[in-house]
């Protein structure tokens, strides 16, 4: 049985194009002409013995063997990519994904603490909705990520990592500011929430659902700060985490609504390709913030 041969090159041109879905463009961005792309791409396509793409006219799209090499092709670049900088003497690399309510209140915090330890670091960052994070590292688009809601894809490993408190929140001088509502008045009130997909949503309707019953929900908005404005502006009620609220709540743009229901809590969690080696970047950041690198926990 011959040995499959093809080059890092080759992995990374099929990458350009999947990411472009056009040899061009994807010829640009690796510094090739596109003569030497669409060459490097038929190489591995022989190499393989499969073709990778499916192809109308000057557009490319991912055939099923295309899908299932990308993020193992992903994984081999990041690989060399850690060991020549390894070998380089080179700084830590960091590319993580992060759902926008971490990304916004609380990953500042876990970078400059990163930044500081690893002064020469590199760091990039996608922000997304949960389902977003959850598809980046699935895809290994990204090294690892940071998300507020469930995941049970099974090629991630799962880690929780600090908890958040939710809070139901109201404007000055609605009715529920100065009295415990019933838990129908809850029910019926207008909710303004998450798109679906956010991880904060999911957790809202979860722990909601179950001591109140079906959320009435008048409005659903992309963004937690917009949605605090909207509440604060008398749209209705919402459920978003203490850190995104604690300044307008201390300001008085809001006031927070005794529910006597259980109190709403849930495990931010950090996320990762179980094929996706760690990289000397991830092990060091998720040291900084106290989660092991090696396994999942509860």
């Amino acid at each position: 049985m011959s040995l499959l041969r093809f080059s890092l090159r080759e992995l990374e041109v099929f990458c350009a194009i999947a990411r472009h879905e056009h040899v061009g463009r994807a010829a640009e961005e690796v510094a090739l002409s596109q003569s030497a792309a669409s060459q490097a791409l038929a190489q591995l396509e022989k190499g393989l013995g499969q073709p990778l793409f499916d192809r109308h006219g000057r557009s490319l799209t991912l055939n099923e063997n295309g899908r299932l090499l990308l993020p193992q092709a992903r994984a081999l670049l990041g690989s060399a990519e850690e060991l020549q900088a390894l070998l380089a003497g080179g700084a830590l690399s960091l590319y993580l994904g992060a759902s926008t309510t971490i990304a916004n209140y609380l990953l500042p915090v876990e970078l400059a603490r990163f930044r500081t330890a690893h002064p020469g670091a590199r760091v990039r960052l996608k922000v997304g909705n949960t389902a977003d994070v959850v598809a980046a590292v699935a895809a290994m688009d990204v090294d690892f990520g940071l998300i507020e809601g469930a995941c049970h894809h099974p090629d991630l490993l799962v880690h929780n990592w600090q908890r958040d408190e939710l809070v139901v929140i109201a404007p000055p001088g609605h009715p529920f500011a100065c009295r415990r509502p019933a838990r129908a008045e809850l029910a019926s009130a207008p909710w303004l929430l998450r798109e679906a997909g956010s991880g904060t949503r999911e957790e809202v309707e979860r722990s909601l659902l179950a001591s109140i019953g079906e959320l009435n929900v008048d409005i659903e908005l992309g963004d937690s700060e917009a949605i605090w404005r909207a509440v604060a502006a008398g749209l209705g009620l919402s459920c978003l985490s203490r850190s995104i609220v604690a300044a307008p709540l201390a300001s008085g743009q809001l006031v927070e609504i005794a529910t006597g229901l259980a109190p709403l809590e849930r495990w931010l969690r950090v996320v990762r390709h179980r094929a996706r080696p760690v990289t000397r970047g991830m092990q060091s950041f998720l040291a900084a913030c106290t989660v092991s690198a090696g396994g999942p926990h509860a």
